[in-house]
């Protein structure tokens, strides 16, 4: 498996890195909570999926993950922050617009991308992410404690317990993650999703029990169409082909 290595860029006081590989059309991959640009993008082979199909990728490891600085305060983790983070990393790189793909938390922050700076993002590619954009994706207090504890023997909520191990997994920075959690789930209004012009794929596993359904999120999109991943829930849908062909064929219908 060919691994992109870690450059890195300096925006808002933040060392922060990322991925680059390949030529062609630019597509900015965002990843999701606790995860990184190896773990979201690198490992289920988006890296070598599309660059084989002729695209210049580029994956950022958002602040507090990953390779890049890691603040401890919530203040630190809007999606706008990290919106603004994608924006000056195409800055960095001198891309004036790309194809944005962003996995849960990613896909919100590639949402405030499209509202904030319409004119860097030519499509979008929100995976992971259905209505809870806009009704909120769950409770994620149990999460942001799950983080904090000492013990995680002592964790009993089923979710909260799932992120604490992959954050242990990822050798994460937990009081990192812990300060992201509840700052970084800020919702959109429905009238603020509709004014997302960009063409856009909505694509969630059928068993993906955080995201919500990506039907109802592509409907109030003015050019929104949504994918049902068969089978799969919400860590396993990143690397699923079905998804993979889905977004080859959207990226295809829909060039810059």
């Amino acid at each position: 498996m060919y691994t992109p290595e870690i450059r890195t860029f300096e925006h808002d006081g933040l060392r922060l890195a990322f991925r680059e590989a390949g030529e062609g059309e630019p597509v900015l991959l965002i990843h999701g909570f606790a995860s990184s640009s190896y773990v979201n993008w690198v490992a289920p082979g988006w890296f070598e999926t599309l660059t084989e199909a002729g695209y210049r990728v580029i994956a950022i490891d958002n602040r507090g993950h990953g390779a890049s600085a890691k603040s401890h305060e919530p203040a630190d983790y809007t999606p706008s922050l990290m919106a603004g983070d994608a924006v000056a990393l195409l800055d960095h790189l001198g891309i004036e617009t790309a194809d944005v793909m962003g996995y849960s938390m990613g896909a919100r922050i590639a949402a405030f991308m499209a509202l904030e700076h319409p004119a860097r993002v030519h499509s979008l590619v929100f995976g992971g992410l259905g209505i809870g954009m806009v009704t909120g994706a769950g409770d994620w207090e149990p999460i942001h404690e799950a983080l904090l504890a000492d013990d995680p023997t002592t964790i009993t909520h089923p979710r909260g317990l799932m992120f604490r191990k992959f954050a242990d997994q990822t050798k994460s920075d937990r009081l990192a993650l812990a300060a992201c959690v509840l700052t970084s789930k800020e919702v959109l209004s429905a009238e603020a999703v509709s004014r997302i012009t960009q063409p856009t794929l909505v694509a969630v596993g059928t068993k993906d029990d955080i995201a919500g359904n990506p039907h109802e999120l592509a409907a109030l999109l003015p050019h929104g169409q949504a994918l049902d991943i068969p089978g799969r829930d919400h860590m396993l849908a990143v690397g699923d082909k079905v998804f993979k062909r889905a977004v080859l064929e959207f990226l295809a219908e829909n060039p810059i």
